[in-house]
Formats: C-alpha cells, structure tokens, sequence
C-alpha cells in the first residue's frame, strides 16, 4: 500500500483492534496499515502488556511515545536553502520561478535546474501557508469585473461555430450581478459591456475591481499599472475608480470568480439556443439574472442578492451622467504606399506626406479620426461597416495622383464640348471605343488647352477629322507643325490633294510602250 505517516488517532484505533484480538494479519487486510508495519506494532504492543484488554489503556502520550518512533524519510538538502532569505524575499516581490533562478545563478552562481526552484518554493509555501482576509464593502462601494468562457454558438458572419466569452459584473455589496455574452475581448467590447452593465444597474459603484487583461490594463504591475487609455477616458466620464488587482491574485476579485463559476454550473448546462447570433442567449441570461440567480439565497451572505440591491445598494450607485460618454478606442497603424491605413480589415486615407509614419487612431461607433504624431487631427471618416471597406478623401494623395481621380470620360467629355464639335467628336469617338480604352489619350488631348488656345485646339480637331484621323496623336502632330493655321477644311468632307500640271519623272505612254524587252 502507499507509504503514509500514522497519526495518534491511527495508532489507537490499530491498538484497539489488537486489545480484541484482531491479528495482524486481520489488521493489514483492513488496509490501515501495511503487513510488516502491523507486525512491529505487534510487538511493541505485546512488549508493553497492552493486549490483554483487561489491563488499563495507555494514554495518548504513551501510545505516542511507544508507537510513533518513526522519524521522517531522510532527504538531500536544496541548494537554494542557503539563499532561502532571498528565494522569500523574491517571492514576496512577485517574481516567477524562472526569473528566480536566473537571478540566483547570475548573482550568486547557482548550480541547479528551474525545477529545483520550483520544488524549493513549493516546500516554502508549505512552511508558510497563507491567510486570508474577508473584505467586506458598503452599499454602492465596489463592484468587481472578470470574463468567462461562454457557451458556443453559430457565428452569424461565417455560419461557423464559435466559442464566445462572458462578462459579469457583480456589485460586492449586493452579490446583485449583470451578465452579457460576447464575441470577443477586444477593448470595443470591453467598454460596451461596461456601458451596458451600469445602465441595467442604474447607477455607477465608486470603484470597479478588475484582472489585468489587455483590454483594461497595458502593462500590469502591483504597483504602477499602465491603463488603457480608451479605458481611463470611459471611467473619466462615469467617475468610477479604476482598481486593477496585483498580477496573479484572482483571488482579490473572489466576488466575480465566484459569479462566473455560478454562470457555468448554473446557466450553461442543459441550455438550448434558438438562432445564430447572441440575442436569444442574451435575452436568457438576462431572465435567469433576474430570475434564478437574482432570487436566490445566496451562500455566504444567507440574503437574497435582488432583494439587498433593491433595499440598500441601488439608491448608494453614483446616477448616469446626463450624456453619457462615448465608448472611444484608441489604436496606432501605419500608413501605407497607397495613402490608406488599415484597422479591423478596412482601410481609411491620410495624407501622403505622412506615409511610412505611425499614426494614432480615435474610434467611436461611428467615426475614425486620424492623427499624427504631435497629436493634429490629419483624417476624420465615418466608420467602415464591413471589412474590406475603403474611406477616402481625395485631398490626402499627391495632387497630380488626385487630378487623375478626377478625370472621369464625363469630365472628359465636359471639357470637349467647352473647345468645340470637333474636339468632342474626337473624345467621343476615343471614348466609345469598346475594343481598347482610350481614356489617357482622351485626358490628354483635352489636357491640350494648358499649351495651345482652345481654338486653335478645335482647328487642329476639325483638320484630324477631316482626313478621318481620331487619334490624339495626330492632333498633336497638326498643333506642333502649325497646320491648324492653314485654310480650314471643311467638315465631313474628305481633303483632296491638289492637281500637278507637270509632274515630274513622268514619260508619256508612247515612251513607255516603245521600251523593247
């Protein structure tokens, strides 16, 4: 059987057993103890005289004296236990095992393994076990904030199952709790999720106790922790104090562990829910807050949490803001060649004399403001709704990138018709081609008037059209020779090359048939 330590009671009770006339044999079958264990008690018991159950039984102190002479198996020494004031010294400051370790063989040039650390500081918490202190809060004083894993449902956006999350909140007073299911734990949701659960309370509690995730707290520490900032302006606007717990430490927020673990035992099991999307599970889980859990009598205060709310603790909440404060997501991206930055999958322009530059991004439900480093809004868009969703403002590319933009076949053609019926005929017939497209040299030729006077353009138009010639090219080719100065033809009409009177290198035909062969 297993090797274990026998206490006083164990010895007795083996005693006893043996004063009745229980071998030991008999006894090793119970499972007390082992065989040969039974055997040197036996003969301890019968050295002393106490199996005859007629004669007065030890004390507790004798059996102890007597029985219990075995001395703890004999074990090699830690090398940590010189440095065992330092080892404490560095766990009260909260430092990992493994950072320990490091510590000790730069330091002081230890030799053994990161599990002989951890073995050590195993035996030192044994030595030194922890204690508790029950804190408790008046009406309106705290509330506490954690996610939990949540049930999984059909992800309306792909079809696909999808695990979602949980966030509960529960006022300490109270034990009164507001739940929501969630796709994610993204700073958006976050800040949602608070929004809602002071709104289903009523009020707003003067602290709010919370884990160090990611979305709340950037860099944690038990002394200075960084917070989000879209975190920090949410809680600037409802005037409720932020408190993160020291990392490690879930036990500080008891209060929401034990509401989250309430939620998975009681809510999910045996839950059906009816559609994709979280409106179904939602509207459930706010009928069983309010129902099941809300009515309960709770374990450690014997009340009931919706009642206690009612009575004490919604009239102690801080009220509403008048206007409440937008939920704002801060976030950096990188502007990009295309004069476009991305976030969640959709893209947003800034100008291009910032790209290649971090720049920071100010996100409400509906708008995205840009800005740059020193802090100048350079971009304002509305929110994109779906991904791949471009926002651009034109002014943001290089002005001759946002002249081309604007060159549309309609501008094109706006500009023919200003120069005359020939240019216009020429762009139209550029522009109806249904073979190749002809819209640069369409640009082009309007783009013409920058060097030559409209008019002269539309002569040069309407001799092109003449000889049948709609190309830009040949427009430019008449303007660069100065054939547009030259007596118009008319248009529609084809232009015939003048009568030779005495053409040269020609012979007669009498000439020609007198040749011999």
């Amino acid at each position: 059987m297993a090797r274990r330590r026998l206490n006083v009671h164990d010895y007795g009770t083996i005693l006893d057993l043996m004063r009745s006339g229980t071998s030991a044999r008999q006894i090793a079958e119970k499972g007390l103890v082992g065989r040969r264990k039974a055997n040197e008690i036996a003969e301890i018991v019968r050295a002393k005289g106490w199996e005859n159950p007629f004669t007065v039984k030890p004390t507790r102190e004798e059996i102890t004296q007597a029985l219990d002479r075995g001395s703890p198996v004999p074990t090699i020494p830690s090398k940590l236990e010189p440095h065992r004031e330092e080892v404490q010294q560095l766990v009260n400051e909260g430092y990992q095992p493994s950072q320990i370790h490091r510590h000790l063989k730069n330091k002081r040039g230890l030799n053994a393994s990161v599990g002989a650390v951890k073995r050590f500081l195993k035996k030192l918490q044994k030595e030194t076990p922890k204690g508790f202190v029950v804190l408790h809060f008046e009406a309106g004083e705290d509330a506490q904030v954690d996610f939990g894993t949540g049930p999984v449902l059909i992800d309306p956006a792909t079809g696909k199952a999808k695990r979602t999350h949980v966030f509960v909140m529960t006022l300490c007073h109270s034990r009164h709790q507001y739940a929501e299911i969630v796709w994610d734990q993204k700073v958006g949701t976050w800040l949602s999720c608070h929004r809602n659960a002071f709104e289903f309370f009523g009020g707003v509690p003067l602290r709010v106790t919370i884990d160090n995730l990611k979305s709340a707290i950037t860099k944690a520490c038990a002394t200075d922790p960084v917070v989000q900032r879209a975190y920090e302006e949410l809680a600037r606007g409802y005037e409720f104090q932020i408190c993160p717990c020291r990392p490690r430490t879930p036990e500080h927020k008891g209060r929401v562990e034990a509401g989250v673990k309430y939620f998975k035992s009681s809510f999910l099991p045996l839950r059906e829910f009816r559609g994709p999307g979280l409106q179904d599970a939602n509207k459930q889980l706010i009928n069983w807050v309010n129902g099941e859990a809300g009515n309960r009598v709770h374990g450690t205060t014997a009340k009931i949490p919706l009642s206690v709310f009612v009575e004490s603790e919604r009239a102690a909440l801080k009220p509403l803001p008048l206007c409440p404060p937008e939920t704002v997501v801060w976030a950096k991206a990188k502007l990009h060649k295309n004069c476009h930055l991305t976030y969640e999958g959709s893209y947003y322009s800034a100008p291009y004399s910032l790209i290649d530059r971090e720049l920071e991004l100010r996100i409400t439900d509906r708008t995205v403001e840009i800005l740059d480093p020193k802090g100048h809004r350079v971009g304002f868009h509305p929110r994109a709704l779906h991904k791949g969703h471009f926002e651009t403002n034109p002014a943001h590319y290089p002005p001759e990138k946002a002249a081309y933009l604007e060159k549309t076949p309609e501008w094109c053609l706006e500009q023919a018709q200003k120069v005359g019926q020939a240019c216009h005929a020429i762009v139209q017939a550029l522009l109806g081609d249904q073979v190749v497209g002809h819209r640069p040299a369409a640009r082009r030729l309007v783009g013409l008037t920058t060097k030559y006077l409209p008019t002269r353009l539309e002569l040069a138009c309407q001799r092109a059209v003449s000889h049948g010639a709609m190309e830009y090219q040949a427009v430019r080719r008449i303007l660069e020779k100065g054939l547009d100065q030259e007596t118009p033809p008319v248009v529609g009409q084809p232009c015939k090359a003048p009568f030779i009177s005495s053409p040269r290198f020609q012979r007669g035909i009498g000439q020609m048939m007198a040749v011999g062969f």
